[in-house]
């Protein structure tokens, strides 16, 4: 009796702990997450539909004005129709050796009827960026269009403290040219060495081990199940 009372519990804690994990609710995103300043990308925003009647019928992407780019190209969505806006760099910036005054500072894409994305899915909207400027992240503050007058406006900017706010804008990490590169070469070096050191004596002990600890656990799993058969049975 007390193992069910165990197990019940243990079921009622697991699920608690599901619904206090679960995440948090989908939202637009620029996909991949990571570029390299300097250099030329294509990214992807997501927008999945979140409403259970209505369906998403524009989106507004914002591209940061004090963090320019000097190309913007969009890829066409059957059945959407995408614009830009430019704006006045309150600094220009070089590109490619000339000055930049004005930059791409919103995109829009707006479907036509039938196209709009409807409950339980998603469209992806293409665009391509460059040269990325230098600077540690963009950020694309989105706002969402329903078929029911309701907008969703993703436009919280990353926290300080790592937590995620409650409407977040999606945000490009860039990262400086070969710095990942730099990063990932010295563990390689320092992995082949301990390869090389292990011998067959090392393999054949580890083996042993492991099966020991196989058939420990086998053990323990049957006495278990047996404890609880017996309790079971008993009134």
């Amino acid at each position: 009796m007390n193992l069910r009372r165990t197990a019940a519990v243990s079921a009622v804690a697991a699920a608690f702990v599901l619904a206090v994990a679960s995440p948090a609710a989908a939202h637009v995103t620029v996909n991949p997450s990571t570029a390299t300043q300097g250099g030329y990308t294509k990214v992807s925003f997501r927008v999945p539909n979140e409403s259970d009647t209505a369906s998403t019928t524009k989106l507004e992407v914002s591209l940061p004005t004090d963090a320019p780019v000097g190309s913007v190209s969009l890829k066409p969505v059957p059945g959407w129709t995408a614009t830009t806006e430019k704006s006045k760099l309150a600094t220009p910036v070089e590109v490619h050796g000339a000055p930049l005054t004005e930059a791409v500072s919103k995109i829009t894409w707006t479907a036509a009827k039938g196209s709009e994305i409807k409950p339980g899915t998603f469209q992806e909207f293409d665009v391509s960026l460059g040269p990325l400027p230098k600077t540690d992240q963009m950020v694309f503050k989105a706002l969402q269009t329903y078929s029911d007058g309701n907008i969703v406006r993703w436009i919280d900017e990353p926290t300080t403290d790592g937590t995620e706010p409650e409407s977040p804008a999606p945000v490009l990490k860039l990262t400086a040219a070969g710095a990942e590169a730099t990063g990932t070469a010295p563990s390689a070096v320092a992995v082949a060495p301990v390869a090389a050191e292990s011998d067959d004596s090392d393999s054949g002990s580890g083996t042993a081990w492991g099966i020991a600890g196989l058939v420990a656990g086998l053990a323990g799993l049957v006495l278990g199940l047996l404890a609880y058969r017996k309790a079971a049975t008993k009134p």
